[in-house]
């Protein structure tokens, strides 16, 4: 017998599993939040030198603001004041003549910066005078958190496999709260952005542990149904995150208000059931059977709970019992396999995450509210081939629309940008459904390929996302620059996901050897005949 046959004989998409789906999603609303705060805690507010160490002889204070300012400051190009540099000297001739300042020698700040809090009571930035020569710092925080995340999806993985699903869930909840509400009260920049690496370490557990230990409750028939409510999940994060930004102005209370929801999902915590397909795999099966009956009980079929005995389960270990076991290196070992880990790693890290990220980080460069900005992207489509080569070269379109753009114009900036961040959303959602189907599933002797397969894919999505904040740097070289490497991105990730295979209405891969001979049949009855063959000629070698 195998597990799905007891899961639906106990209803297996029931009241228990709502549970589980709604409890996961308190705590994983939370994770947009993180990954986008960089855009709120970061932001570079106007700023200009400060002119304090000018006025020696106390003439600067009987000057009106913008006088101060004129005789104080060089003026750029486009008539806003630098912000990088001051005069070496006051220049009161500019109050009645303003000529040519380039002969009028500058020097950088000599005494910081002033900060314009109109909008930010208070950021990274103006904590720790981020900006100008110190500007990659800025960038660099994003970039380690995600370096942090992107460890953290692989350990998070093994030690579920190793510890179990629920208590790996509360391990990420407790430590990513200590973590992120630590970060927040941090008195120099080292110390926050180890906090914010150790962070995005310890949360990435709630998404890798809750999405597998909700998809192991849960059958077959419904398991995209799953995947599409945690998606909301996201979709929702990013809705409520521009609110909460637009009311908490100050990056320490900020971390910590979009943090405090883990109190709820620690509380919560204790009702959620461990995998009973992992207590069955590891033999604890007096605690399979516990949490099948709470199962059955809850779902309305407590009449079968007597048929759940513990040789039945045990039965169940004898069937789903593995050859060998796999491991990360399964996904080169064979020319097929390591074809299908090339294509599908490019997709997600160079193309889906640092397009999808790097329009994301960018919200600040179109020229409207910041918050109204954030509200808009909340965008999520779901497709395969077609629809993932499509939605890249959409996106891409939209990207180099917003280089053509006039830059006055910042309403069709953002407008354009947010159709572009739409099509680059729907890209991302897309990718995670096509792989999950492109690499083999359904038997239980392969299942920890796909469960690898989708954790180096998720390792390179988190490498890619690493570089995307520091791809926004490469305007210093030519502003349009960083807009153009992510056109390019998309365009390559549409090319790349062109060279896959189609899934629509095909007979899915269940072993490496599939994946080897092509396996992808056009209908179902096909693929039983030759499945059948496949089996016999296996079993004769």
């Amino acid at each position: 017998m195998k597990f799905e046959n007891i899961l639906a004989d106990i209803n297996g998409f029931g009241r228990f599993q709502i549970m589980i789906i709604a409890i996961s999603f308190i705590g994983r609303f939370t994770m947009p939040c993180h990954f986008l705060l960089n855009n709120f805690i970061a932001a570079v507010p106007s700023h200009h030198c400060d002119i304090s160490s000018l006025d020696d002889g106390g003439f600067l204070r009987n000057l009106s603001q913008a006088e101060r300012l004129t005789v104080s400051i060089p003026v750029k190009e486009d008539g806003s004041l630098n912000s990088c540099q001051m005069f070496a000297e006051p220049q009161y001739h500019l109050l009645q003549n303003a000529s040519n300042m380039t002969d009028l020698r500058t020097v950088p700040c000599q005494n910081g910066w002033v900060y314009d809090n109109t909008t930010f009571k208070s950021t990274l930035t103006s904590q720790w005078d981020l900006v100008c020569d110190r500007r990659g710092k800025n960038k660099a925080t994003a970039t380690i958190f995600f370096v942090g995340v992107m460890f953290g999806a692989v350990t998070f993985g093994s030690l579920s496999d190793r510890f179990g699903r629920r208590i790996m869930l509360l391990v990420s909840y407790v430590s990513g709260m200590l973590m992120a509400v630590a970060s927040a009260f941090s008195t120099s920049y080292v110390m926050f952005v180890v906090l914010r690496f150790f962070t995005g370490f310890c949360i990435t557990g709630i998404v890798i542990v809750s999405t597998v230990l909700s998809v192991e409750w849960v059958d077959i028939e419904h398991r995209k149904l799953v995947g599409v409510i945690d998606s909301l999940s996201w979709t929702f994060g990013n809705a409520v995150f521009s609110a909460i930004a637009y009311f908490v102005t100050d990056w320490r209370w900020l971390i910590v208000s979009v943090t405090s929801p883990l109190i709820l999902a620690i509380i919560t915590w204790r009702w959620m059931p461990e995998s009973a397909r992992w207590l069955i795999a590891n033999g604890k099966l007096e605690q399979a059977q516990m949490y099948l009956k709470k199962c059955a009980k809850m779902n309305g079929t407590a009449e079968l709970i007597d048929t759940l005995k513990m040789e039945t389960l045990s039965t169940i270990v004898v069937t789903e019992k593995r050859d060998r076991p796999y491991s990360y290196f399964d996904l080169i070992r064979t020319p097929n396999m390591r074809k299908l880990a090339l294509r599908t790693g490019t997709v997600w890290s160079v193309c889906v995450a640092t397009a999808f990220y790097g329009i994301s980080f960018n919200i600040t460069g179109f020229g409207l509210n910041i918050y109204l900005t954030q509200f808009t992207y909340a965008l999520y489509r779901i497709g395969r081939r077609s629809t993932e080569v499509g939605t890249l070269l959409m996106a891409a379109v939209y990207v180099t629309d917003i280089l053509i753009s006039v830059s006055g114009m910042s309403t069709v900036r953002t407008v354009v940008a947010v159709i572009g961040k739409g099509f680059s959303s729907a890209s991302f959602a897309t990718i995670v459904l096509y792989s999950s189907e492109l690499y083999p599933h359904c038997n239980k002797v392969t299942i920890s390929t796909l469960q690898n397969g989708m954790g180096y894919n998720s390792f390179m999505a988190r490498l890619g996302v690493a570089v995307a904040p520091l791809i926004l740097l490469l305007d210093e070289v030519w502003k349009d620059l960083p807009q153009v490497f992510m056109c390019s991105a998309a365009i390559l990730g549409g090319i790349v996901a062109r060279t896959l295979s189609e899934t629509r209405n095909r007979c899915l891969p269940e072993t490496i050897e599939d994946i080897e001979q092509h396996y992808l049949l056009s209908s179902e009855g096909g693929c039983s005949l030759v499945r059948l063959f496949h089996l016999k000629s296996f079993s004769l070698n």
